[in-house]
């Protein structure tokens, strides 16, 4: 019996030579050599691993680079810092502006005492259980909700309800990752570039009188921007002004002929760019 045992012991134990020297013989022969840009791509991103680059993780977004699949410039964590040098890694150009990641505003000034509420909602701390009931219980059906459900969600504490209710973003803290962007279920949020700063503050889409009677900061559509823009940036879409900030030049005439005060600016200056940058850059330094 000991005989059968120590015989069984040691075919098993010369099979896991044999298999581990194949093993490894294979592992040599058969290896793909993967590309060294990805790692050095990989050691430059935050490894916050966020996903708002839309891949899964730094190391899923630093292989798309590598390989072509992706811009230098989607991280919008550790941009500020990582853009040059994946530039320099790549061999390819980059502008100024794209090491300044975009932001989110949130479409809505209408507070407590712009719009106010025709009941008063007791439930669950979130914008979307708020919104099935009853369209919601603020008087405009387009306006924000203030209970947070954009707060909750953003992983780098950029948003907060302001003392009026409504959702407000920190410029300097926003890294443009857009999950806020889902979060709000009436779509007030959106993704504008960095370094523009004249923005419609409403996402209504009633005509002129309905707004009136909701909401006192709300766009009512009558085209003065419109016809005031030296620059034709602004349209009227669907009873709403839009404007393209690609031909904007921020000259901030609109703010000032808005009746409504809808249109605002300011909310970028150089200053608040800068400690931009230098936030992103101290993100990148010591990721999460």
């Amino acid at each position: 019996m000991l005989t059968a045992i120590l015989t069984a012991a040691g075919l098993l134990a010369a099979m896991g030579l044999i298999f581990g020297f194949g093993l490894g013989f294979a592992s040599k022969k058969l290896a793909v050599e993967a590309d060294p840009r990805i790692d050095e791509i990989a050691a430059v991103l935050p490894g916050a691993n966020c996903g708002a680059c839309g891949f899964p993780g730094c190391a899923g977004y630093a292989k798309a680079i590598a390989n072509g699949e992706a811009p230098i410039d989607r991280c919008p964590v550790g941009r500020a810092k990582a853009v040059p040098v994946i530039a320099n890694i790549m061999g390819v150009e980059y502008h100024e502006t794209d090491v300044y990641a975009d932001m989110a505003i949130v479409r809505c000034q209408g507070g407590k005492a712009e719009c106010g509420t025709h009941f008063d909602y007791v439930g669950v701390e979130s914008c979307w259980a708020a919104n099935q009931i009853a369209g919601g219980h603020k008087n405009c059906r387009y306006g924000c909700l203030g209970l947070g459900s954009c707060v909750q969600i953003c992983p780098f504490g950029a948003l907060h309800i302001n003392s009026n209710g409504i959702a407000e973003v920190d410029p300097a803290v926003c890294h443009g990752c857009g999950k806020c962007v889902k979060a709000c279920p009436r779509g007030l949020i959106t993704i504008v570039p960095a370094l523009k700063k004249i923005h419609v503050r409403c996402m209504s889409h009633a005509k002129g009188p309905e707004v009136r009677k909701t909401c006192k900061v709300g766009c009512i559509g009558c085209g003065i921007c419109v016809k005031n823009c030296p620059v034709g940036a602004i349209e009227i879409q669907d009873a709403l002004a839009h404007i393209d900030p690609q031909k904007c030049t921020s000259c901030e005439i609109c703010i000032e002929k808005c009746p409504m005060k809808t249109i605002t600016g300011g909310i970028q200056s150089a200053t608040v760019l800068d400690n931009k940058a230098e936030i992103e850059t101290q993100t990148s330094s010591n990721p999460a």
